[in-house]
């Protein structure tokens, strides 16, 4: 059962799980701008911006409206499960209690910073939990590679500043280990999961296992997050809500965390 309250953010009443006071909680934001500068996989088309008005109108006031292009998998995005299971939930599908819910950081950036290609193990996972004393049951996951801090050089980032499908080969950066994302469907139901690289498989994947694992199971998937720097461990909320495009494969995402002080 979700317990809802409001809270004002924005201007825009949001319903979270918390029993907080409005004024006592920090929002932090957790997505990246969309830009000329965004960063997409090799292959896809970056994020374009067209200006349809700007400017004071023929009856005397000003007018604003763009119009925009952008693939579904680029900047922080969701990756809907139907993205690599045929037959789970599209974007529009989701549930929206796995887009909602408490959040947990696990921290690999050591590791990541030895080796660029490190995968999230098993062991990571345990060790979160002994050193919490909690269960990653029921959670939505966020793994901190610290990879975040490149954004947006594509080369540090990516591991490589290359378009095309040649530049595939080149990607370099870390990811989740199929095992540990079996694990996660064996052994734990969590809600969703998350990272800040471009994958929640690592660059130098080719059969993207762990995106089929976790889609199998219908366990959504949130990549290019910002600013998990700067959540605690546990005692979050997030909140991850996709432009709901019907039958989508994934879409961009604006997600935030809230943290109760």
């Amino acid at each position: 059962m979700i317990r809802l309250t409001s809270l004002v953010a924005t201007g825009i009443c949001l319903a979270l799980v918390s029993g907080q006071s409005p004024a006592e909680d920090e929002i932090v934001d957790l997505t990246h701008a969309y830009d000329e500068q965004t960063i997409y996989w090799p292959t896809a088309s970056g994020f374009e911006l067209h200006i349809d008005s700007r400017g004071m109108s023929d009856a005397g006031f000003y007018y604003e409206a763009n119009s925009f292009e952008t693939a579904e998998h680029g900047g922080t995005h969701l990756d809907a499960p139907v993205h690599f299971a045929k037959g789970r939930d599209s974007t529009d599908e989701i549930p929206l209690h796995r887009l909602v819910g408490d959040g947990v950081v696990i921290d690999v950036s050591e590791q990541a910073e030895a080796d660029r290609d490190y995968e999230v193990t098993i062991a990571d996972l345990k060790a979160w939990e002994r050193a919490q004393g909690a269960s990653l049951n029921g959670k939505i996951v966020l793994l901190r590679t610290g990879f975040a801090r490149f954004w947006p050089d594509r080369e540090r980032y990516m591991g490589t500043a290359e378009r095309g499908a040649k530049a595939v080969a080149k990607l370099h950066f870390p990811g989740l280990s199929p095992a540990a994302a079996q694990w996660l469907v064996d052994e734990r139901e969590i809600k969703s999961i998350g990272l800040d690289t471009p994958s929640i498989d690592f660059g130098q994947s080719v059969q993207f296992q762990t995106h089929r694992t976790l889609f199998e199971a219908n366990i959504p998937a949130f990549e290019n997050l910002a600013n998990l720097d700067v959540l605690p461990a546990s005692g979050f909320q997030v909140i991850a809500l996709p432009m709901k495009i019907a039958g989508g494969s994934g879409g961009p995402l604006r997600a935030i965390a809230v943290i109760p002080r």
